[in-house]
């Protein structure tokens, strides 16, 4: 009736007389219970002179009988939400919860309301509380002191909070504050099983933590706090301690950390060199960098002292010595303590650099053991790497600088050196180097890509090869003249060079050269040298009659391939790339796709799966990313050329008769080829480029890959298909596309010799439509699910599930902007595993194990959290698979079992029996992969509960030693790790 407006509040507290005013407690309790209750669902309604009367009735009934507090304050609570409160009344109702009522004997519930009243009233009367003064504070510490449930603790550390943040006054109640609030640290809280609060360990620690760290005022109490939990024995204390400590730091400045420096320095330094935990450890660190920081801060007045030179000294003086020590025990933590320090701001950088450089080139010269000057130039990059977050190196205060010919000498001493891992450490260095503009003169940047270049193609170690490459490709975009006018003559020179050696050695260098062509290309000006030599190399290789043809082309395609995907973030590089590459590579194709060319070996090299499949992500990887009108000029040209055989935008378009991939007669095999090609490209283009001609190309493609006989011609057309109809707009046009493909794929489905054809066609349109959530999807999921029980087909429309639910490489996936919903995955598993359990159970013994292995693969692909919940129901199925004689059902239920076992060990627990027996039989397969699978599954049973695997330890063990005589190395290797883990089952400590 209140809701409604036929009742008025009043009328309702007129209403209730009887029960307000009666002597029983219990019945006043409840009278004030209902229109507290009212009031929480209708305090919007409420008028000034209404809100008025109601505060004063409840401030009265504060002073009641304790069984009619709690209803007294959800009244009060409702009456804190009102906007029409008037000026006063805000302050007189905390005065009184402070003055009469008691907080911390009340229930939880009811202390949760009390902080609500303040916290509503914070928000919206926060002036009239400020004129409190530091009475509002006092009494807030009275309400809170004590506190012990989570769930209010949230409520009243953010109220702290509020307090500090928005400057109420603390008065002289800074002390008594701090003391109510860190009597919880270190937070030592553990939830309980099944917590419907949700409420963790870390909240409480996250929000203390904001409370202790948000003023400087409570420096003074706080820092002995965390110096004596950092002496303390307990870890997780020293890790909350540090991490406030770095908190604190960012507000902190000199005034407030000046007195306990000392005491900080020893607690970190102790930690650091005696702690055998890692996180703790980098705790410390991060700890005394900020520390350094903020005495970098701070302002400092003529007349104070300079706090940081005296921290940094003591930090020079613990540690200095210990770079010198000759058995090297305590070098790690000290250069470590040293660059936390020295990273803290280029101030504490010159000062500790100054000191420590200098002797660390010194003790380089001085040892002479590869690995101790490994050690050496480690710590020194590390030193070198901090330069780099200030850039330029300031030639008036730069230690780095002065000591330029003796650091550059040691980098390039450490590259000459016979040991691989001294060179790697000289490499990282160069290229650390070299990212500090103004450091390396000219001649020696000649000198680095020498080095380079010698490391690149000549070092025998694969290591420092692939290194050298890492540091081409990071340096040359810093130094594009350098590297274009040094480096790519001597790899093209390389590449060009026809010298006396063995096929061997020759490819091997040449392989080396086409990976530096790649890895220098990471700027323009490069690309525009680097892509035509490898261009004119692939065009010499078509032309060439050696033998490796065909991988001598693979290896070009991955160097352009390499370029491609360094070129994408470049617009105007990803341009030039693409409208120099694609049509080059299409040019060659279509030559050696013509009549006259296909009878010749180097020809036909160009025409093989394996180098067609090379072309494809180079393709892609140029279109992905072009701007949607530049895709747009180039799509002009690449369709009608597979549709109308326009060549005159190819370069050397002069071909001996035309090009129709998709007319008819046997001349025309080889030109189909290159539909692989037409799918890179308009597969990889952006969502909004339209394609000309796109329903007759549709259906070219369509015919092609039912009519095919060549499969790899026929896939490609249909994965072409595929990712046409997937970005393909919903409507009319798109239906009756559909619809055509199913009266196409249905009557060869059936019978006839392109059944195969037929399925491959069936499974890509079906992944192109599951993808995108088009509503045929599931009509040719069913169609799927009833070829599982062909003899035929049935195995490969099984395996097709893989492809339905695995991330495609080369079309229908985010890179290349297809239409892919978000837990589609998850979708297509809700929707058809239920199918395929009941088509399993009624299938005949010849084709229940389609089921199986249909089953296994949509698990396989299934996030592990969505597939640990729907374990109950599906294990059974996945056991009775195991059982199964096909080893790719083996090898994907295993791969399946393998993580539920780490990550649902109570379910799996239940069924031990019968997977210890099934892995055992496993671990005897014929198949090796099997074998490794089976073994892994039976180290990870070790991961359920110990008491449930006890009876069988002695069985497992005997069956495992017959493994460790394995004649595979690997599978030898799983047998050693599993039988090690079931003899320590049950062990102290375990």
């Amino acid at each position: 009736g209140v809701k409604d407006g036929r009742w008025t509040v009043l009328q309702l507290v007129e209403a209730l007389g009887f029960c307000l005013e009666n002597t029983d407690p219990r019945t006043r309790g409840r009278g004030i219970q209902l229109l507290s209750q009212v009031l929480l669902q209708c305090y919007s309604l409420l008028q000034e002179k209404e809100v008025l009367h109601l505060v004063l009735f409840y401030e009265s009934r504060l002073q009641d009988h304790h069984l009619v507090i709690p209803s007294v304050l959800q009244g009060l609570q409702a009456l804190s939400m009102c906007e029409v409160l008037s000026p006063g009344l805000a302050v007189s109702v905390l005065k009184a919860i402070f003055q009469e009522v008691h907080v911390q004997s009340l229930m939880q519930l009811d202390r949760h309301t009390v902080y609500s009243i303040i916290t509503n009233f914070m928000s919206t009367r926060e002036e009239e509380l400020k004129g409190l003064g530091a009475d509002f504070t006092f009494g807030f510490i009275q309400v809170m002191d004590g506190e012990k449930d989570p769930r209010n603790l949230l409520v009243a550390f953010q109220i702290v909070r509020d307090l500090i943040a928005k400057d109420y006054a603390l008065g002289p109640f800074v002390e008594e504050l701090f003391e109510v609030t860190s009597c919880y640290f270190p937070v030592d809280f553990t939830p309980p099983p099944n917590d419907p609060h949700g409420i963790q360990r870390e909240d409480l620690i996250l929000s203390l933590r904001a409370i202790l760290a948000s003023t400087p005022q409570f420096a003074e109490f706080l820092l002995p706090l965390l110096i004596e939990k950092l002496d303390s024995e307990l870890q997780s204390a020293k890790l909350d301690s540090l991490q406030t400590l770095t908190a604190c730091c960012a507000i902190y400045g000199q005034k407030e950390l000046q007195e306990f420096l000392p005491s900080l320095w020893s607690s970190l330094r102790r930690e650091v060199f005696q702690t055998a935990s890692e996180k703790i450890e980098t705790e410390c660190l991060a700890a005394l960098h900020a520390l350094s920081a903020c005495l970098s801060r701070s302002v400092l007045s003529s007349d104070s002292e300079d706090l940081l030179d005296s921290f940094l000294s003591s930090i020079l003086q613990d540690c200095r010595h210990h770079l010198c020590e000759p058995d090297m025990k305590l070098v790690w933590p000290s250069a470590k303590l040293l660059q936390a320090a020295a990273g803290a701001s280029l101030r504490t950088y010159h000062c500790i650099t100054r000191s420590v450089l200098p002797l660390l080139l010194e003790q380089y010269t001085k040892h002479t053991q590869s690995s101790q000057r490994r050690t050496i130039l480690e710590m020194l990059l590390g030193f070198l790497e901090l330069q780099q977050k200030w850039g330029h190196v300031e030639e008036d205060e730069s230690t780095l600088l002065s000591l330029q010919a003796p650091v550059c000498s040691v980098v390039f001493s450490a590259l000459t050196d016979p040991s691989v891992q001294l060179q790697l450490v000289g490499i990282k260095a160069l290229t650390v180097l070299g990212s500090l503009q103004g450091f390396l003169s000219s001649s020696d940047l000649e000198l680095v890509v020498d080095h380079l270049i010698r490391f690149t193609l000549h070092e025998e170690d694969s290591q420092s090869s692939e290194a050298a490459m890492e540091a081409v490709g990071s340096l040359a975009p810093t130094y594009p003249k350098v590297f274009s006018g040094r480096m790519v003559p001597r790899l093209e020179e390389e590449l060009q060079s026809e010298r006396e050696e063995s096929h061997h050695n020759h490819g091997s260098l040449r392989q080396r050269c086409l990976q530096a062509l790649a890895a220098v290309s990471t700027h323009t000006s490069i690309v525009r040298e680097t892509v035509p030599v490898l261009l004119q190399h692939l065009q010499k290789v078509q032309k060439g009659t050696e033998a490796r043809n065909t991988q001598d082309m693979v290896s070009v395609c991955q160097s352009l391939h390499r370029v491609a995907l360094q070129c994408q973030q470049d617009e105007e590089g990803c341009w030039y790339f693409h409208q120099t590459v694609v049509p080059c590579l299409l040019a060659m194709a279509v030559q050696a796709a013509m009549p006259e060319s296909t009878h010749t070996l180097p020809g036909k090299a160009l025409l093989e799966e394996e180098v067609l499949a090379a072309m494809i992500p180079v393709i892609s990887a140029a279109t992905t990313h072009l701007r949607p009108e530049l895709a747009a000029q180039s799509v002009s040209h690449v369709v009608p050329l597979f549709l109308d055989g326009e060549v005159s935008f190819l370069p050397q378009n002069n071909f001996p008769c035309s090009f129709q991939p998709f007319g008819d007669g046997e001349c025309v095999e080889a030109q189909r080829r290159l539909v692989a090609l037409l799918m890179a490209f308009i597969c990889s283009l952006p969502r909004d480029v339209a394609i000309p001609q796109q329903e007759w190309l549709l259906q070219e493609l369509l015919a092609l890959s039912c009519s095919c006989n060549c499969p790899f011609t026929a896939t490609t057309a249909a994965k072409c298909f595929a990712g046409l109809v997937n970005k393909h707009p919903a409507g009319q046009q798109l239906n009756e596309i559909l619809q055509l493909a199913v009266n196409r794929m249905e009557p060869s489905l059936a019978e006839g010799p392109r059944r195969m054809q037929a399925l491959t066609l069936l499974l890509w349109v079906t992944k192109a439509l599951v993808l995108r959530y088009h509503p045929l999807s599931s009509c040719l999921t069913d169609k799927l699910l009833g070829l599982l029980g062909d003899t035929e087909l049935g195995p490969a429309a099984a395996d097709g599930f893989s492809l339905l639910m695995a991330e495609s490489p080369d079309v229908l996936h985010k890179g290349c902007h297809a239409d892919v919903r978000i837990m589609f995955r998850q979708r297509f598993f809700t929707d058809n595993v239920p199918k395929l359990v009941q088509g399993f159970h009624g299938a005949g013994p010849d084709v229940k194990a389609n089921y199986l292995k249909a089953l296994s693969h949509v698990l396989n692909h299934l996030p592990k959290p969505v597939l640990v919940t729907e374990l109950p129901t599906l294990l059974s199925l996945l056991l009775e698979a195991l059982s199964c004689s096909d080893r790719v059902v083996q090898l994907s239920t295993l791969s399946c079992l393998h993580p539920l076992l780490l990550e649902a060990p109570q379910i799996m627990s239940l069924h031990v029996d019968t997977l210890v027996t099934k892995f055992l039989n496993l671990t005897s397969s014929p198949t090796m992969a099997v074998r490794i699978a089976a073994l892994r599954c039976a180290h990870a049973l070790t991961s359920l509960p110990t008491t449930v695997l006890l009876p069988y330890k002695g069985r497992v063990i005997r069956a495992l030693a017959k493994p460790l005589d394995d004649k595979k190395r690997l599978v030898r290797k799983e047998a050693v790790a599993a039988r090690g883990e079931w003899f320590l089952l049950g062990s102290p400590g375990r």
